[in-house]
């Protein structure tokens, strides 16, 4: 295995030798300054490498030898929290005056906490009830912001050839925004029911929880001809579990503690360029 190391700052040559030393590998390549790859890691010392990391704030990830983005054909992201910074029923909740409610709901869904995603977001949407639609737009121009990364990364992955794909448990009218932005080729995510301007509080058609989410991940590899191993998949909360668990490699980025634990690598300080490091 290759072990990657990545880091917010320069890497320094402490660093290096003392982390070739715990994987037992063989000598470390610098990848760029704030990256190198060792070779030879011996998985087995993963506790190690991962209290160093920990104490140190790196990310590490266990690599096969070989792999490049190129072997790949898509790359799947969640939305909120992942693709960009915010949580945007949380904001739009804030417009009127239910943040702390609705961000309390939200926080228990992702953590996995409440096992019916459908429920909790109908739950949420109720509470926006009767506000005005503008408050959309106002989330969007004023809040949502890019994650760190995220245009690098998938500038990375269109020129590896890989195609993207948006999925999110949130709402359409963020994806379709960010789709003409960044040139992503396919989206999915609930729609909401506006009537005369304003929020009904209901949400229209199927919800997309955690099995559609797997689920277009499967149909859009289906579309593309190649199998789900040939995806990487993206995401922070619970709801993106069946996801991950359906592509080849699954990347938890600044996630939820039941993510960290499901992927084959989390990023919990480096930006989403990272996965460009890796392969």
């Amino acid at each position: 295995m290759n072990l990657v190391i990545q880091s917010v700052a320069p890497l320094s040559a402490d660093h290096h030798k003392t982390l070739v030393a715990l994987a037992r590998g063989s000598h470390a390549a610098v990848i760029d300054e704030h990256a190198i790859r060792i070779a030879d890691a011996n998985l087995a010392q993963r506790a190690d490498v991962e209290a160093y990391c920990y104490a140190h704030r790196l990310d590490y990830a266990f690599v096969e030898t070989g792999r490049q983005l190129s072997d790949f054909g898509l790359v799947a992201m969640d939305m909120d929290s992942t693709l960009i910074t915010i949580e945007c029923i949380d904001e739009i909740a804030n417009f009127c005056g239910l943040k702390a409610e609705v961000a309390a709901i939200t926080e228990a869904a992702m953590r996995g906490e409440i096992k019916d995603f459908n429920e909790s977001l109908i739950r949420r949407v109720a509470l926006l009830k009767g506000l005005d639609a503008s408050a959309l737009e106002r989330v969007y121009e004023e809040r949502l912001r890019l994650s760190p990364g995220a245009e690098r990364m998938l500038a990375g992955a269109k020129q590896a050839g890989l195609k993207t794909l948006l999925v999110s448990g949130g709402f359409t009218f963020f994806t379709a925004k960010l789709k003409t932005r960044l040139g992503l080729d396919f989206t999915r995510a609930n729609t909401l029911e506006i009537i005369d301007g304003k929020l009904t509080g209901n949400v229209m058609g199927e919800i997309v929880n955690a099995e559609v989410k797997a689920r277009t991940l499967r149909e859009t590899c289906a579309t593309l001809g190649i199998e789900p191993s040939r995806a990487i998949a993206m995401g922070d909360g619970s709801n993106d579990l069946k996801m991950m668990a359906e592509a080849g490699l699954s990347v938890a980025f600044r996630a939820k503690p039941v993510v960290r634990e499901a992927a084959s690598v989390s990023f919990n300080f480096v930006g989403l360029d990272g996965l460009l490091r890796l392969v």
